[in-house]
């Protein structure tokens, strides 16, 4: 009965908070006490029993009342953090002023005028009893208060750390305690492991959930060009200003890399009891992402080679984003990429036992994580490449990207999922793992084919761009850029794989679909620069690849030939209105999909999603690096003005027209789907009006890069045709065996260079990378739904 009671009593003081037209003293404690001295109130009920609708009433009709509730919670939260939250009255207290601020939060964030209320010093200047902790804290901002408080609690022994005091004396002083040494979780710089306490994990993930509200600030400014924008939260609490943000980061990081969801591999453990671990686990690595956003353009600190915690760092810069980069010991990033590896391939493991394996939900946070590993740690991706390790991040990335690409409401994990790729895809290390084969039998729905991993990643590419749904068509470039930068170093690839690609460039190559936008011939100089790449330094082992294109020689000598004069460029278009989507239809031999795989299926109808910034395109995401003779990157200048035509064919394989300008201006790049597809409409006028013209195909035309190929075909069909003939063969295995151990020594045109094109961080990725990580943060917290229904500005949230 008490609970009920209580939670009346919760509920009539929020009436008369909503009621009072008159200001409520701050010193009438008797009031104030109301909506945190009660003990049976989850976090539930405080987001059940305070409607958003009375947040905003209270905060247009009576603005000092809702000032002086937050004033008075984060006075509460700083008094506990002083005390060390002795007694259970005082912690259960901090858990529910911890409540009320992330119920209170997001109103104030969406209303302009009160933005700044928690950066002002003085919060309730002229309001009697307001000022006391202004004066003994040096005049503080709220904000600041709130974030050291928080700071604090979350290394309070017997409330969110075990003790490791006992006996009489065993009261620590929360001003002298070493934070560093209740690290929550063995891992990176810390070896103990702590006993498992689910009490301490549930009141951490409490006091994590209020962060994230604190830093979800962003989410209500609109997205914007201007990268120098800070998030003031986010700043302060990563600064050193904040004594814990080393002990912080690193619990953080380890609570996420230790945990395995399986346990003690007991089927059906998790629909017996609740595993606390786990909330802690996605509140502690969204607050990661969140943190570790990168200072406006700041430079990345150089790698130390001393341990994380010796080097001062210099000026305000954010130190969660210093120590990520300074990690350096091997078994530090051991630990890290197992543990990522580990969560990432949590969804994919199958057991005899249905749904005997708990799921995780949080592969896009982890993503967006080892993203960030990557990019600000260089030794660490060079860790990642330097073994087969990096083949158990990749089989996971897949299996994301082939399972999301029917569902529009995924469209931002395939960008993730392709972004890492690509960013991996820049190394040469990368193509050559590749190389391993692939044994394991994760449940996919591809075709089964016996090969490598290069061969898993380009079935699954193929899969993408002939079965996804439509807007994932600005990735092909990405896709397709990840393939070129490999495919030198690929040894041998399985008749599967080579019949995708050339299945692709038959698609690609069609006249009505080159000629119907500006930039589709890009992808068949992608397709071409990939077969130059394999026959150039892959030849020896690549007899499939060979057999598949002297098989399809008609699409070469069709390009080669291709009409540009008005009448055929006509014709071809007319083509095009009758089958408007040729690439998916053509059959693609498919054959039986691997066993105990699901379709990928679209979105239930009504499943919520956010929007996204359009992404730069492919030659604004990467930069151009020549490999020389010996293996060294040499970058290659960007043309100020266009390209002269080439004469020679496979000269023009080095400049810029493989690359996708990809149809958009640059400002387009600050821009939310929903305004993108009213702008397209608006300027389908525009689009439509251009036309292809004779130049315009010959401008590119004359430089495909053919010349290879063409000579391959002279030197091998005679040949092949003559064995058939002679040996009356029919029988393809024959004809593979004499193509293995024919050679084109001396007969190709010079081996170009190899070009790579390497991921290039700019403005336009940042921005999309801060709506995506917010959208994801925005729709995974739904219990409670700490934002659902308020007025966020840096997306759109879209029903399907």
């Amino acid at each position: 009965m008490g609970s009920s009671d209580s939670k009346l009593n919760f509920r009539k003081a929020v009436i008369q908070l909503t009621t009072k037209t008159q200001p409520v003293e701050a010193t009438d404690d008797a009031f104030w006490d109301q909506f945190w001295a009660d003990a049976s109130t989850t976090v539930q009920d405080v987001f059940a029993l305070v409607p958003a609708a009375e947040i905003r009433a209270v905060r247009e009709e009576s603005p000092s009342n809702l000032a002086t509730l937050c004033y008075k919670a984060v006075e509460k939260l700083v008094q506990a953090a002083e005390s060390g939250c002795l007694s259970e009255r005082e912690r259960q207290m901090v858990l529910n002023c911890t409540r009320i601020l992330s119920r209170i939060l997001p109103y104030i964030f969406e209303d302009q005028d009160w933005r700044g209320f928690f950066w002002s010093t003085v919060p309730g200047a002229g309001r009697a009893g307001m000022n006391e902790l202004d004066e003994d804290d040096g005049a503080r901002p709220l904000a600041e208060l709130l974030l050291l408080a928080v700071a604090d609690l979350l290394f309070c022994p017997e409330f969110t750390v075990h003790s490791h005091k006992r006996g009489p004396d065993s009261v620590e002083s929360m001003q002298s305690i070493d934070s560093c040494e209740y690290i929550w979780e063995a891992g990176v710089g810390f070896a103990q492991s702590p006993p498992l306490n689910y009490i301490h994990d549930l009141n951490r993930t409490e006091l994590l959930r209020l962060l994230l509200t604190c830093f979800s600030e962003a989410m209500y400014l609109p997205p914007t060009s201007d990268n120098t924008v800070l998030n003031p939260w986010v700043t302060f609490f990563c600064s050193t200003e904040n004594r814990h943000a080393l002990p912080l980061f690193t619990s953080l990081l380890n609570v996420v890399c230790a945990y395995d969801p399986v346990g003690y591999g007991i089927p059906y453990n998790h629909l017996l009891f609740s595993d606390y671990r786990e909330q802690l686990v996605e509140q502690a690595v969204q607050i990661l992402i969140v943190t570790l956003e990168h200072d406006a353009g700041a430079p990345h600190p150089p790698a130390s080679t001393s341990s994380i915690e010796e080097q001062e760092p210099t000026g305000p810069e954010n130190l969660f984003v210093n120590y990520l980069s300074r990690i350096h010991r091997e078994e530090d990033f051991d630990f890290v990429l197992k543990g990522l590896a580990r969560l990432l391939t949590n969804p994919l493991t199958q057991t005899y036992l249905p749904n005997s394996t708990k799921k995780i939900q949080f592969h896009q946070e982890l993503l967006v994580l080892f993203w960030k590993l990557c990019d600000f740690n260089k030794k660490f991706l060079f860790f990642v490449l330097k073994s087969s390790d990096v083949l158990d991040i990749l089989v996971p990335i897949l299996y994301y990207l082939n399972d999301a690409r029917a569902d529009q409401s995924r469209v931002g994990l395939m960008h993730i999922g392709v972004f890492i790729l690509l960013l991996l895809s820049g190394e040469r290390n990368f193509g050559v793992r590749l190389n391993k084969p692939y044994s394991l039998h994760v449940p996919m729905d591809i075709p089964v084919f016996t090969g490598t991993h290069a061969d898993l990643l380009i079935v699954v590419f193929h899969k993408i761009i002939t079965t996804g749904h439509q807007r994932l068509q600005p990735l092909y470039d990405c896709l397709l850029t990840i393939i070129v930068n490999v495919s030198p170093y690929l040894k041998s690839l399985s008749m599967v794989a080579a019949n995708k690609l050339l299945h692709l460039l038959e698609a690609f190559s069609t006249s009505w679909y080159l000629f119907s936008t500006a930039q589709n011939h890009h992808l068949v100089f992608f397709l071409l620069e990939t077969f130059n790449n394999i026959i150039q330094y892959q030849f020896d082992g690549n007899c499939n690849l060979v057999y598949a294109i002297i098989r399809k020689r008609n699409v070469f000598h069709q390009l080669a030939n291709l009409p540009s004069d008005p009448a055929s460029i006509q014709k071809a278009l007319q083509k095009k209105k009758k089958s408007p989507d040729l690439i998916s239809r053509t059959n693609s031999q498919e054959t039986v999909s691997m066993e105990g795989s699901h379709p990928a299926v679209p979105a239930e109808p009504g499943t919520l999603k956010a929007s996204l910034v359009a992404m730069p395109g492919i030659d604004k995401l990467t930069e151009k690096s020549q490999v020389s003779e010996d293996g060294t990157m040499v970058s290659v200048p960007k043309p100020d003005s266009p390209q002269p035509v080439h004469s020679d064919p496979s000269a023009a394989a080095g400049t810029s027209d493989t690359e996708s300008n990809s149809g958009r201006d640059n400002e387009d790049v600050f821009y939310t789907e929903a305004e993108m597809q009213r702008r397209r409409l608006s300027s389908a006028s525009s689009v439509s009006s251009w036309v292809p013209t004779p130049e315009w195909v010959l401008s590119w035309k004359s430089k495909l890069p053919l010349q290879t190929i063409m000579r391959l075909l002279q030197v091998l069909v005679p040949q092949v045709e003559k064995i058939c003939i002679d040996k009356g063969l029919t029988d393809e295995s024959e004809i593979l065996k004499f193509l293995q151990h024919g050679t084109l020594v001396g007969l190709l045109p010079v081996p170009h260079p190899i070009l790579i094109r390497k991921y290039q961080a700019n403005a336009g990725t940042a921005m999309w990378f801060r709506t995506y990580m917010w959208g994801v943060v925005y729709l995974r917290n739904v219990d409670p739904p700490i934002w659902y229904d308020t007025d966020v500005r840096l997306f759109e949230i879209q029903r399907m």
